[in-house]
């Protein structure tokens, strides 16, 4: 401990999520960032890595160093780094006592999926029934007092909190979900890339890995693991001209007599008091604007009776509820503090 704050590292400092982690970290009062890890940026200060953070005080010129040096330097361990990275680094340092907290893929789903669905072997298959998926609206119980946490990803998070309280009360139909995703490119992560160049992105809507996305089976197994119900989702996601921002739009067949009354009723007494979800009043639609920059996801549904469609949006900010946010949110709730700490809930707009 330092000055009783908790000691905090995080793996792939330089990338979007990395730094969206300091960014909030720096006005969290129970922690102190001690390790700032990356693989090519290292030796680089942050500032330089991510110039608006240069008023971040002594967080601005902290250098980044390798990441394998973030052993016994941390209580608690985010890494950010690409998947199949973490999954070899967590379990060492799980095992010299630090809370990790990984926001790639690597223990969100069963070891048989990894090959099909990642491009891997699970290099440590003992440790993914250790890890408790990270969203704390449904599993905060699990969270609270975990060593090994899965962040989920950003469309999931989305999806999965939109439908899961309707699979609950059998308000839809679990083997008729499909769910259409828009992203902006901040997605996609730092790295240079052709398809997400201003170029390529302006003006342009596109799908992409259809239909083997990753984040397939993550809303699959999210929705049963939160209602015991086995559930089958069809996944389109696509490339929006946006920097910014997840907005899913799910559709179910709905349940006899269900209603866009009956809908939003269920949605607002599962997340009650929950501080980052906002479910709308009937008639009101989900925007990516408002969520900006903050750890809140708007949840709208819809019944629509000509078609016997229940259709349910979600919007989030994918490097904060979705990325960033969640993991300092998953970060409070492990030992029981308040989970809204350093998490903005005000959107910045326009």
């Amino acid at each position: 401990m330092a000055q009783g704050r908790v000691s905090v590292g995080i793996l792939g400092a330089s990338g979007y999520t990395g730094g969206e982690l300091v960014r909030l970290l720096a006005a969290h009062p129970g922690t102190e960032v001690a390790f700032l890890g990356a693989r090519d940026s290292v030796g680089k200060t942050m500032a330089e890595s991510h110039p608006h953070l240069a008023g971040a005080g002594g967080l601005a010129s902290a250098v980044l160093e390798p990441i394998e040096d973030v052993a016994g330097r941390a209580e608690v361990v985010f890494s950010a780094l690409p998947h199949g990275a973490s999954a070899a680094l967590a379990p060492g340092l799980v095992e010299r006592g630090a809370l990790v907290i990984d926001l790639a893929g690597d223990f969100r789903l069963a070891a048989s999926a990894y090959p099909e669905w990642y491009g891997f072997d699970h290099p440590a298959p003992e440790w993914l029934d250790k890890a408790v998926y990270g969203l704390p609206e449904l599993f905060g119980e699990q969270v609270a007092g975990a060593r090994l946490v899965a962040n989920p990803g950003c469309y999931a998070t989305a999806a999965i909190l939109g439908l899961a309280p309707l699979v609950a009360a059998g308000l839809v139909d679990a083997g008729s979900i499909r769910v259409d995703g828009k992203t902006g490119t901040s997605g996609a992560g730092r790295g240079a890339m052709d398809p997400t160049t201003y170029s390529a992105t302006e003006d342009s809507v596109r799908p992409y890995r259809v239909p083997r996305h990753q984040h397939t089976p993550e809303m699959e197994r999210g929705i049963e693991l939160a209602t015991g119900v086995p559930t089958s989702v069809l996944f389109v996601p696509h490339l929006v001209p946006a920097v910014r921002g997840v907005l899913t739009t799910s559709y179910a067949s709905a349940a006899a007599g269900a209603t866009t009354g009956s809908l939003t009723e269920c949605l607002a007494g599962a997340y009650s008091g929950r501080p980052f979800v906002r479910v709308l009043a009937p008639g009101a639609m989900a925007d990516t604007k408002r969520v900006r920059g903050t750890n809140v996801v708007e949840l709208q549904a819809v019944a629509d009776p000509r078609t016997g469609t229940a259709v349910v949006v979600a919007a989030v900010d994918n490097l904060v509820k979705g990325a960033a946010g969640q993991a300092i949110q998953n970060m409070n709730v492990a030992p029981g503090l308040d989970e809204t700490v350093a998490l903005p809930t005000l959107g910045m707009y326009p």
